[in-house]
């Protein structure tokens, strides 16, 4: 009897671990958001500003770049402007949710291109190592030598002003800190066993890379990319403040928020309020749900600071 029941809860157990893997991602989605309650409220954050941004020539009630209109001059909140109005008579809210795009895209595409390539990069410097390894290493301190805003700076008023622009330079910003992240767990994952093997029987540096090393880096990149979303739109804010950013007329949250002060005019409070929250909420919600990224692909970092 105790072997038929020993053998009972064995099969149980076997068919609780089988179940929740047939299910496929809705059982992890809904696993994650039991788990990281505060990383479920996050991820729907930001589902509604891309949603927002998505949707903006739907959900704006004006044009962002609209002409100027002297008579809703610096407009108080009311009915007709819901954010008011800044210092031309745009209507605030409609260049608020525009903004989300562009913040929105000039994130997202410099973070994937930045970490991809600073990705590969560590992954060849960590595997191949030698002299490789270390003028990687001597170069990449010369760029983080740099503080990001300075380094971003030169790249755009070397290049020129525009989107693709910001994206380029905010994206070679982050290659470095990729770079050192993935080098560190290539240095471990190339002394596994099943790595000896493959050049054991012959496999290319190229093919033990992207077949047995790479699959291993992908969980740490996505903790990088998710932790590195808020600081860059912090960072393309800070470029549109100091007006080396995305060009004008095109509404950003960092130009909307610059925009008065390098007009030599005070901003009344709801010209910074408003794209200041909208930056705050923003980076919160990434920076939440980053976090709950690391705590569900490592446990042992929860609690750490």
């Amino acid at each position: 009897m105790a072997q038929e029941n020993s053998a009972t809860t064995a099969g149980e157990v076997v068919l609780e671990q089988e179940a929740p893997r047939s299910q496929g991602w809705w059982w992890v989605i809904i696993h994650f958001c039991q788990r990281n309650p505060m990383g479920a409220v996050s991820g729907v954050m930001i589902i509604v500003i891309v949603a927002v941004a998505i949707l903006a020539p739907w959900v704006a009630t004006h044009h962002p770049t609209d002409e100027a209109n002297f008579r809703a001059l610096r407009q108080e909140p009311s009915a007709a402007h819901w954010m008011g109005t800044d210092d031309i008579g745009r209507d605030l809210y409609s260049r608020v949710v525009h903004g989300a795009r562009i913040s929105l895209f000039v994130a997202l595409v410099a973070v994937v291109v930045g970490d991809f390539l600073g990705a590969a990069w560590g992954v060849a410097a960590g595997y191949i190592g030698g002299r490789f390894d270390i003028y990687s290493q001597r170069f990449l301190e010369l760029m983080m030598s740099f503080p990001t805003l300075i380094l971003a700076m030169i790249l755009v008023l070397a290049m020129g002003a525009g989107v693709w622009t910001v994206i380029v330079a905010i994206g070679i910003t982050r290659i470095p800190i990729a770079v050192r992240v993935i080098r560190s767990v290539t240095l471990s994952v190339k002394e596994y066993a099943y790595v000896d093997a493959a050049q054991a029987i012959g496999a290319s540096s190229t093919r033990v890379m992207v077949q047995h090393i790479a699959p291993q880096c992908v969980a740490p990149w996505l903790v990088l990319a998710t932790a590195h979303l808020g600081s860059v739109i912090i960072l393309e804010a800070s470029l549109g403040f100091l007006g080396v950013g995305v060009p004008l007329p095109t509404a950003t949250w960092g130009n909307m928020l610059g925009g008065p002060v390098a007009a030599g005019l005070i901003p009344r409070w709801w010209m910074v309020i408003f794209p200041g929250l909208a930056i705050t909420i923003t980076v919160l919600a990434f920076n939440l749900f980053g976090d709950s990224i690391r705590d569900a692909l490592d446990p042992k970092l929860r609690g750490r600071t």
